[in-house]
């Protein structure tokens, strides 16, 4: 499997602002909707969702964040408010994990959060093997409940969070990663 494993040694993160088009058509996103499905599900539970953001959508999902920016901040210039309004419009395609993480008899919620965050992961590493570039990020309307609730995110889900994609407008510059022995231990060695 040295395809699969210099895959995964060269998937970079490329910021939102740096992600430009043509995004993923309808059949790419149903496939990375696909892989993001099949992740480690302890009782077929689906402990997560996904609510997909292209076109026109990026930018009326944006309204919600820049109208909860602006409610808190009096001050706010009309360019910090268009800021906001166009967050979600900085890659072609934007795709929200939502944990449906819940009380269950057999299941700890923490195994049912580690499931969302394993299904964003697979979205970026299967973005990454289709050719194009993502970002997994969450930032602060990711937390905000009148934005939550104006995208259909209800009071019991929480967002794992938003998957920018598209293309790399440059190459992805990597970063130092920590050496494995500041990160690995051995049990009993």
């Amino acid at each position: 499997m040295p395809d699969a494993l210099q895959l995964l040694k060269t998937r970079r993160s490329v910021k939102p602002m740096e992600l430009t088009g043509p995004g993923p058509s309808k059949p790419e996103i149903n496939t990375l909707l696909a892989v993001a499905s099949r992740v480690p599900d302890h009782g077929k539970l689906a402990p997560w969702r996904f609510i997909v953001f292209e076109g026109d959508a990026r930018v009326a999902a944006g309204a919600a964040i820049a109208a909860a920016f602006a409610a808190d901040r009096a001050d706010a210039t009309p360019e910090q408010i268009e800021f906001e309004r166009n967050r979600l419009a900085r890659a072609p395609l934007v795709i929200a994990v939502v944990s449906r993480a819940g009380p269950h008899v057999k299941i700890p919620e923490w195994e049912q959060q580690l499931s969302a965050g394993a299904s964003a992961m697979s979205l970026v590493i299967a973005a990454h093997a289709m050719g194009f570039a993502a970002s997994w990020i969450t930032e602060w309307y990711a937390y905000d409940r009148r934005v939550l609730d104006r995208l259909g995110v209800a009071p019991n889900e929480r967002l794992a969070g938003f998957v920018h994609i598209g293309r790399a407008a440059k190459p992805p510059e990597d970063r130092e990663r920590p050496p494995l022995a500041a990160i690995v231990s051995y049990f009993g060695g």
